[in-house]
């Protein structure tokens, strides 16, 4: 159902069935379409609404219909991720879509959600489907195994799936070394087994400065 039209256009076929976007985020679709909000009643554009998940802001609208629709957002690259049961962690600015089958929740990432200045809660997406998340910049996915832990820059994190655990700890940036950093910056650890995402353009984060 999902396909990259380009890199930085995701193309959803439907024939009658449903897919979660962001907010503001069609930019063109043929054939016969209906846009919903995810609670309450009301359809057309309009029935696109807000929701606060544990404190968190997302925007989100559901299409269903026959035909093609088209989603981009601010010419960032998009990435298709296909989930088999599993869970997918991500940043809340980084989703784009996903099939209206999977779960979208939140859950506490703590000091992480602080280092990087987007919030202390990240969504996750859970089942059997595909979801498309963005980045600035191609996206690269690593590998973390059992004997390969893997430490990411905060700012450079998008997502991550499989078995991985995480943990924090203190450490030097690149950006310290060109002197824009203030010293001690936190990185993240993953261990485990499973994939991470990661894009080649930093976020500004608390981290960095720290």
């Amino acid at each position: 159902m999902f396909r990259l039209q380009d890199s930085r256009v995701l193309a959803v076929d439907m024939t009658g069935d449903a897919v979660k976007a962001k907010n503001g985020s069609m930019v063109a679709y043929d054939g016969q379409m209906a846009f919903k909000r995810l609670t309450g009643g009301g359809e057309g554009l309009r029935g696109m609404v807000t929701r606060r998940l544990t404190g968190e802001q997302m925007t989100v609208m559901e299409v269903r219909g026959h035909g093609t629709c088209w989603f981009a957002d601010r010419a960032a690259e998009i990435n298709l991720v296909q989930l088999q049961g599993d869970k997918l962690y991500v940043e809340s600015s980084n989703l784009l879509a996903t099939d209206a089958r999977l779960r979208t929740g939140t859950t506490f990432t703590g000091l992480r959600g602080a280092s990087q200045g987007n919030g202390l809660f990240t969504t996750t997406v859970e089942g059997h489907g595909q979801a498309a998340i963005m980045s600035d910049g191609p996206a690269v996915v690593l590998r973390v195994g059992p004997q390969y832990p893997l430490i990411v820059d905060p700012g450079a994190y998008i997502a991550h799936q499989g078995n991985v655990r995480q943990s924090f700890q203190s450490g030097v940036t690149f950006r310290t070394f060109l002197g824009e950093g203030g010293g001690e910056a936190f990185q993240i650890r993953f261990e485990g087994d499973g994939l991470v995402y990661v894009q080649p353009s930093e976020r500004n984060t608390i981290a960095g400065d720290l």
